[in-house]
């Protein structure tokens, strides 16, 4: 499983660092300085592994000791300030690292939350919290409603692959590695599909039914 976890390993840092451009662009985007760029930038790739960390008593969190995520964040933010046009234009290649980083987080996330021994709801919960915190922590800071509060299919992906994980190692039914490869797959192939296809969940709008009494 060598290839494995190095394969893991490649995805960790392709997903830190996309994580970390779109963190730069939104920053960029709202007309932050540098400090405020490279902060958000760290925040969208490291928050929500810090927050998962700090709840099951990971201290002090792998994201603030581990100093290749902050660097990676770091080469995202600069990248993105000094060749923004071109940033723009790799819309594409953004969105599939994204959302691989999306499925590792949410696998890797449950694991580590399993790993510590903390009951499987635990597990589920914290996988999504590590797949979706940062974005959350950075749409707040820039005053916007968070992406995953919204209609696309970003959270429900992540909740998917870390259940897979979860259920599997509790039922037995595969190995920790081939449940996380699964795991993995299914959040990414929902994630893409959603994207090409337009999958959102159901919007309830708030306008009024019915006629309004005239007099």
């Amino acid at each position: 499983m060598e290839k494995l976890h190095t394969f893991y390993y490649f995805l960790d840092l392709a997903g830190t660092f996309a994580f970390a451009i779109s963190g730069a662009t939104a920053a960029r985007e709202r007309g932050l300085d540098l400090f405020g760029i490279c902060a958000i930038a760290f925040t969208v790739a490291c928050g929500g592994g810090i927050i998962r960390d700090l709840c099951i008593g990971a201290v002090p969190p792998a994201g603030l000791t581990t100093w290749y995520y902050l660097a990676t964040s770091l080469v995202a933010a600069v990248m993105t300030i000094s060749l923004f046009p071109l940033v723009q234009k790799i819309n594409r290649p953004v969105i599939l690292f994204d959302a691989a980083g999306l499925s590792l987080f949410a696998v890797t996330g449950a694991r580590k939350v399993l790993f510590f021994g903390h009951n499987a709801e635990v597990a589920v919960l914290l996988g999504v919290v590590t797949a979706v915190g940062g974005g959350i922590i950075r749409d707040i800071l820039l005053n916007r409603i968070p992406v995953v509060l919204e209609k696309e299919i970003y959270a429900s992906a992540a909740f998917l692959g870390a259940l897979i994980v979860v259920a599997g190692n509790y039922f037995h039914w595969l190995t920790m590695d081939w449940l996380s490869v699964i795991g993995l797959v299914v959040c990414f192939l929902l994630r893409m599909l959603a994207l090409r296809y337009h999958w959102n969940l159901p919007v309830f709008s708030n306008e009024k039914t019915g006629t309004e009494d005239k007099s």
